[in-house]
Formats: C-alpha cells, structure tokens, sequence
C-alpha cells in the first residue's frame, strides 16, 4: 500500500516454555492506511493480541519479538531506543487494552488517570492537564463534573468510553483497540462503536480493531486481516470477505454467526479443536479441521498471496501452489 501508516513486515514473536519456543505468531505481513480501520480477527488465541502487543513492544518474558520490521510513517520501530518508545506510545499510537475494569487504576480518580497520562508526554500544567481531561470527557459524551470520580462509580459502557478519552488524550495518529466491546450488551456496543467511528471522523486517525466477533467487524472495518494459529490466512475488503470469503477458515468463522434477517439456517461451526503450537504440522496449519483438504494441503507449506487487488489468502484452492 503506497499511503500505508502502518506496515507490518514478516513479524515473529515467540514465547520460551519449558517444551520449547512456542511462536504465536509466524511470519505476519500487512499494512493499514492513513485514516483506515483495519479489522484483525479469529478464535482466542490466534494471535491478535500479541500482534498488538507487538505494535507498541509491550511484551514481557517469556515472549519476545523474534523477527520482523514494523514501520510507522515510514521508520522502523523494532529500531528504537527505549526513550524515544516512550515518546512513541500514547502520543503516536495509542491503545484500548481489553476490560476497561482492569485498564483503568480502582484506587485513583479518572482525574489523577488523564493527568498522568497527559503531563508524562507534554509540558502542560496540572490545570492544563485537567482542562484537556475535561474536553475529553466531553467529547465521549461524560460529564465533565465525573472526573473526581473512581472507576467503579462508573458503568461497563462509561469505563469503555474512558479509556477510549484516555487513548485519544495526546491526538494520536493511531489507535490500537484491543476488543473494546468485550462483555457489552449489543446495545452499549453499537453505542460505543458509533462512538468511535464519530470520532476518527473527526480527528482523522488510523485504527487496528481486534476482535473474534466477525460479524460485528464487518459494520465497522474497511478491511479485514483473518488469523488462525499465528498466521494471516485472509486479506480481504470487509464488505467482500463473508460474501466470498477465499479460505475455509474465514467461510467456518462466516457461518458460526446467525443472520439478522432472513429464514432460519443451521449453524454450522468449525469442528475440532485450535493447532496446539508446539506441534506445527507440515503443509496448512488448517488441515485437520478443514473439509476441503487436499493432498497438498498436507504436504505443501502456504504463505499468504495477492489472489487479486484487494484479495490475500494462503489456501491452496485458490494460490495454485
């Protein structure tokens, strides 16, 4: 992508166990692009979150990012110095970890939260830092008077929306959103999702959109990587990618949830199990659950390529390899 924000080239991370590396995520290639939504989904434990993780080099032993380049604005950040990484996280690309619970400090107020957050990346004053909090809240629709509140005076959909005031503090050009609608009724998660797609309206920035909800990721993509056991299986326009998706594994994934209108149709599901990592099979890593297998799909390595424009997959079916 010649406007791309964002690239991510060949990205490997493992983690050291005691039966050996475990690498979660293996060879991850793909870009997003200026004012872009880019959807990463797939079951738990596929390796989204690490991906994520890998953005902003959060990953504490035993993982550790064992190959790759990820480039922002056109430099490598795998080349930082720890300072100037520092600098990078929440004032270039900033993060909606999961749970907002669990994000956001119970023993200190939101206050004391935002000021942390905005005083530690800029020269502003405490009376400063309050006055930009107090925009903050406002503009996801919170009273500006909740900011001497603590977190658990606030409800699941409010917590949701702090942090997502909290991650766009210091205008970033990105935002990573790490399931950000986790344990949301649907209403409150519509909510919130308009939310967010009124903001980077706004303000123009970029987003990562991590989730295993497909259907929910459909609406608010505009484009939609599909992982399976550390790999990038599927790259695909999001309006494109369940009406024909090119890879077994994203038409399972594309069947598992009900439609909203229609006539009534059997679920289907993906049978079996995830690949247990420490024992990578030769050929696609899909094999034992997918129906389509062939001979080569046994026997023959996949990588993910360009089938056309705006299409990526590994399947065998359709790389002709």
């Amino acid at each position: 992508m010649s406007d791309a924000q964002l690239s991510i080239r060949n990205l490997c991370v493992d983690y050291i166990t005691d039966a050996g590396d475990v690498r979660a995520v293996n060879d991850v290639s793909f870009d997003i692009g200026k004012g872009e939504v880019f959807g990463l989904a797939g079951e738990s434990g596929c390796g989204k979150s690490t991906v994520a993780f890998s953005l902003m080099r959060l990953h504490k032993p035993p993982a550790y990012i064992s190959g790759g380049q990820v480039y922002f604005n056109g430099e490598d950040i795998m080349k930082y110095s720890d300072e100037r990484m520092s600098r990078f996280r929440w004032k270039e690309v900033s993060m909606v970890f999961q749970s907002a619970m669990n994000a956001l400090n119970p023993v200190l107020t939101m206050e004391e939260q935002f000021c942390d957050v905005i005083m530690r990346h800029t020269n502003m004053t405490r009376t400063q830092a309050k006055n930009r909090a107090e925009g903050l809240l406002e503009i996801v629709d919170i009273h500006p008077s909740r900011l001497s509140d603590y977190p658990h005076q606030f409800s699941g959909g409010m917590r949701q929306r702090l942090v997502i005031a909290i991650a766009l503090a210091l205008n970033p050009k990105m935002i990573i959103m790490d399931e950000p609608t986790t344990a949301l009724d649907v209403v409150v998660q519509r909510e919130i999702l308009q939310k967010i797609h009124a903001l980077k309206e706004e303000f123009g920035f970029s987003i990562l959109f991590i989730t295993h909800d497909l259907s929910l990721m459909v609406e608010f993509t505009d484009r939609i990587g599909i992982m399976y056991a550390g790999q990038l299986i599927e790259v695909a326009p999001s309006k494109e990618i369940l009406k024909t998706p090119y890879h077994p594994y994203t038409e399972g994934l594309a069947s598992s949830f009900p439609a909203l209108t229609g006539p009534k149709t059997h679920l289907k599901g993906i049978p079996g199990n995830p690949l247990n990592l420490l024992e990578i099979p030769q050929g696609c890593r899909f094999q034992a659950r997918c129906s389509k297998a062939t001979d080569k799909c046994f026997n023959v390595a996949n990588t993910l390529t360009q089938i056309e424009p705006t299409r990526y997959t590994n399947c065998h079916l359709f790389t002709g390899k």
